[in-house]
């Protein structure tokens, strides 16, 4: 995938330089909404947004696993399911490009290990922070801790709403999208996934 942002600094204002062409892009898209680029609250916008998405989209520079390569043995015996609630997140659709807001519910059973609980929420990012789609979201999350950790279980479920549904389209404000991915015992042992899903208050 190709940079938005050169190796130059804008010696303006100590930002990221934009390509030109990434600018004209953005220019093109104002005006054939039917606004004028050239209008003075407009000028700095093309370089604002081609930011904005870099940011938006910095997933794509990172692999979300490194987060996981430190773990903690010394955990007192405990063995027991791990569970982080209510982890915010924001994405964005990869068909309108329209913010996805939600929050994750990430769950797994340890092995003979545990790995710290901000790791969890940086997996998490690392996949959000990208063009998406909410259910390949929940589904690579749960891959990521399952391939790293190789714990007995893990669970996903992630809540949100979607722009390209509550703010255009349909446009059905209030309207959330539930996902969940089981792996392990929380897929295979019925009171299992029923323990996780009550912690997480499904």
């Amino acid at each position: 995938m190709s940079s938005l942002v050169g190796p130059d600094e804008d010696r303006e204002n100590g930002k990221p330089a934009v390509p030109e062409h990434v600018q004209d892009a953005i220019r093109t898209l104002i005006e054939w909404t039917g606004d004028d680029p050239a209008r003075e609250g407009l000028l700095d916008t093309p370089k604002r947004v081609a930011r904005a998405w870099k940011e938006y989209c910095q997933g794509y520079g990172e692999d979300p696993s490194v987060h996981l390569s430190r773990v903690f043995e010394e955990v007192g015996g405990y063995d027991d399911i791990v569970l982080l609630k209510d982890i915010p997140f924001q994405s964005h659709c990869e068909h309108h490009m329209a913010p996805i807001i939600g929050v994750a519910h990430i769950a797994y059973l340890p092995t003979d290990f545990v790995v710290g609980i901000s790791k969890l929420a940086r997996v998490l990012h690392g996949y959000a922070r990208r063009l998406q789609v909410q259910e390949r979201l929940t589904a690579e999350v749960a891959r990521c801790i399952w391939d790293n950790l190789k714990p007995e279980g893990v669970a996903v479920v992630i809540e949100a709403t979607h722009a390209c549904m509550t703010a255009r389209g349909v446009r059905t404000p209030g309207v959330t999208m539930v996902t969940s991915r089981m792996m392990g015992v929380f897929r295979d042992d019925p009171r299992s996934r029923e323990e996780v899903l009550s912690l997480m208050g499904h």
